[in-house]
C-alpha cells in the first residue's frame, strides 16, 4: 500500500492529521506524522523527513503531504538525502488535511502511487462551501 508522510511545522498538527486519517481511512497502516523538531518544537527537520519516508515504505511508495514553505523544502531536502535509496516517493502539491484524506483513501483501495498523488492534488481548489 502507498505510504504517506505528514509534514507539518507543528508536532500536534501532524499527529492529530494522523489520528484524524486513521478514522476515515482504518486499514491503512502506513500513515507517518512528522511533524516539528525532534524535541517537539516547532520546525521541520529533513532528517525526521527523511526516516518517516523509510518508515511510511512497504514498496509500493510514498506520498508526501507538507503544510508550508519550508516544510516543502525539508520534504525536497529529504527526498534528496534518499536518493540512491529503492523508494519512489513524490512530495504532492495539495492541500495537507483534505489531500491527506483523498490521499489515504486512496492508498486504502488499493491505487498506485500516481493515483494516490492524484487524489491529493484533485483537492487543490475544491471549494468547502457553495455558492
Amino acid at each position: 500500500m502507498v505510504g504517506l508522510v505528514l509534514v507539518s511545522h507543528s508536532y500536534k498538527i501532524a499527529e492529530g492529521l494522523k489520528d484524524l486519517t486513521a478514522e476515515i481511512a482504518p486499514d491503512h497502516k502506513g500513515i507517518v506524522a512528522a511533524g516539528g523538531m525532534e524535541d517537539k518544537s516547532i520546525g521541520t527537520d529533513a532528517i525526521r523527513i527523511s526516516e518517516a519516508i523509510r518508515q511510511a515504505n512497504d514498496g509500493d511508495g510514498v506520498v508526501v503531504m507538507a503544510d508550508l514553505g519550508s516544510g516543502v523544502m525539508s520534504s525536497e531536502t529529504a527526498i534528496e538525502l534518499l536518493d540512491g535509496e529503492e523508494i519512489n516517493v513524490r512530495l504532492a502539491d495539495a492541500p495537507i488535511v483534505e489531500g491527506t484524506i483523498a490521499a489515504a483513501v486512496s492508498a486504502m483501495v488499493g491505487s498506485d502511487l500516481d493515483a494516490v498523488l492524484k487524489a491529493a492534488e484533485d483537492c487543490r481548489g475544491v471549494k468547502k462551501i457553495p455558492d
